[in-house]
């Protein structure tokens, strides 16, 4: 497969060779600050820092837990909040404090025995770039810098904080075959 960058990713646009680099996933890593929330920081009166979740990813992140594909949050962000919304929907690595990225995704990679062609990493600024240029499928949301989105496989429709990441859940169930089981388990 090739590692060559599309010069100008269509937002949204889904081609047979973004379903082959989805289909390979094994690893999901996803910032936290601009895509599993609107970016915006909140601080309590006492200081603390406030996030607002999107739900729907939430489901997401679960149904690929259930599919078998690895779920990490990789961020910059410390915020107790973020650890406790991590436990709440049973994501096992997070990875908080993360100003530079790259290690730490090298080092669990390693822990977690998956190369890097079998990842994807949605984020939206810049400390994400390293991960989405080395990952199998880079993703990031349409409000990211341009030299972030031109380097991107995949631009999001849908917004940070507003369903990004349950896009990409879905992209990644669909491209295995998986996402009707997914959807049939809550017909039943």
């Amino acid at each position: 497969m090739s590692r060559a960058r599309p010069p100008d990713p269509v937002r949204g646009l889904i081609t047979p060779d973004l379903l082959e680099r989805a289909r390979g996933v094994r690893l999901l890593s996803c910032d936290v600050d601009g895509v599993l929330t609107d970016g915006k920081l909140y601080y309590a009166d006492d200081g603390s820092e406030i996030k607002a979740f999107y739900t729907l990813d939430g489901l997401g992140l679960k149904m690929l837990h259930e599919a078998g594909i690895v779920v990490a949050w990789i961020t910059g962000s410390s915020a107790p909040a973020v650890a406790k919304r991590a436990r709440h929907l049973s994501v096992q690595h997070i990875l908080l404090g993360a100003e530079n990225k790259l290690a730490p995704w090298e080092r669990l990679r390693d822990e977690l025995g998956v190369a890097a062609e079998e990842c994807a990493h949605i984020g939206d600024d810049l400390p994400d770039l390293p991960l989405i240029l080395r990952c199998r499928l880079g993703v990031t949301v349409p409000h990211a810098p341009e030299v972030v989105k031109r380097r991107a496989h995949y631009v999001t429709r849908a917004d940070g904080g507003f369903g990004a990441v349950r896009e990409i859940c879905e992209l990644l169930l669909s491209a295995r075959g998986a996402l009707q089981d997914r959807i049939a388990a809550f017909e039943s």
